[in-house]
């Protein structure tokens, strides 16, 4: 997961890395002021599903969480969600396109 970190960490996804062996998790993000972007790390596999996120439909956060409902550049829409404590990435949920 790579995600722009304005006024806070995380602010808003810009693109996520599906691997085909982790049970909808994301990459874990890279701290702010980390120029190691995990999406474009050269050990991928070739096997991971890289997708832009093309718009934001809603946000919402939680007392843990931050949520984001995505399109991705594959047109299906993503559920994202942010866990601030252990900061992971993970995919709640994933609808197809229509």
């Amino acid at each position: 997961m790579v995600a722009y970190a304005g006024y806070k960490a995380n602010e808003r996804p810009l693109y996520f890395t599906i691997k085909p062996t982790a049970s909808n998790a994301l990459d874990s993000p890279g701290k702010p002021g980390d120029d190691n972007l995990e999406g474009l790390d050269p050990r991928s596999s070739a096997d991971e599903q890289r997708h832009e996120v093309r718009d934001i439909i809603s946000r919402w956060a939680e007392p843990e969480k931050d949520f984001f409902k995505v399109i991705a550049d594959d047109g299906r829409v993503y559920t994202l969600s942010w866990h601030r404590k252990s900061d992971m990435w993970v995919i709640e949920k994933i609808t197809e396109k229509r």
